[in-house]
């Protein structure tokens, strides 16, 4: 295992001891350092003629783009958003107000129904206050003409017993004669 780890550590550090000091001169392709240089200006022969930094360019000048067309779409869509939202909250404040229009107009209703139905309550009361006075204006009124009524009853009774025993046959015949005469006059 140690022998291994040797090795490996010999075949990695043998580009470092290539590109030692005094070995070889830096333009020789035995320097790592120079090999290397030349790899990397290849390297960027090949970027440049396959147009990659354009390309690159490009890519990023696109990406760029598309960041500026997401933040106008972004912007727009907020500033949407903002206008909806103000038109929500118009519409809010207006609904607000239509429902305290609304409970101010219904108070109003209601106060006025409650001032009408204390005018029908008292009317009603009045009505029947002056129903119960008719009634009783009436009954006050057959109670007396009952009270006329039985007197009379009363009267002629005792007058037709009075008559009755103090009268003859000819006088009555001339009291029903002088009765009907009178009678007659006073329907004419």
């Amino acid at each position: 295992m140690i022998r291994l780890t040797a090795a490996l550590a010999a075949l990695l550090a043998a580009p470092a001891y290539a590109a030692g000091p005094g070995a070889y001169d830096f333009t020789s392709f035995f320097n790592t350092d120079y090999v290397v240089l030349i790899g990397f200006l290849l390297f960027l022969a090949v970027l440049f003629y396959f147009n990659v930094p354009g390309m690159l360019m490009g890519l990023l000048d696109k990406r760029a783009e598309q960041i500026r067309a997401d933040l106008d779409e972004a912007r727009a869509l907020r500033e949407e958003a903002q206008s909806i939202l103000a038109g929500y909250e118009r519409k809010q404040r207006d609904v607000a107000e239509q429902a305290e229009r609304i409970v101010s107009a219904a108070r109003a209703d209601a106060a006025a129904a409650a001032e009408q139905a204390k005018e029908d309550l008292k009317a009603s009361i009045a009505r029947r206050v002056k129903q119960a006075e008719d009634q009783i204006a009436n009954a006050e009124q057959k109670a007396v003409r009952q009270v006329r009524d039985r007197a009379i009853e009363v009267a002629v009774a005792a007058a037709s017993d009075i008559l009755g025993q103090q009268t003859t046959a000819t006088e009555a015949n001339k009291l029903i004669d002088a009765s009907i005469a009178q009678v007659g006059q006073r329907l004419n």
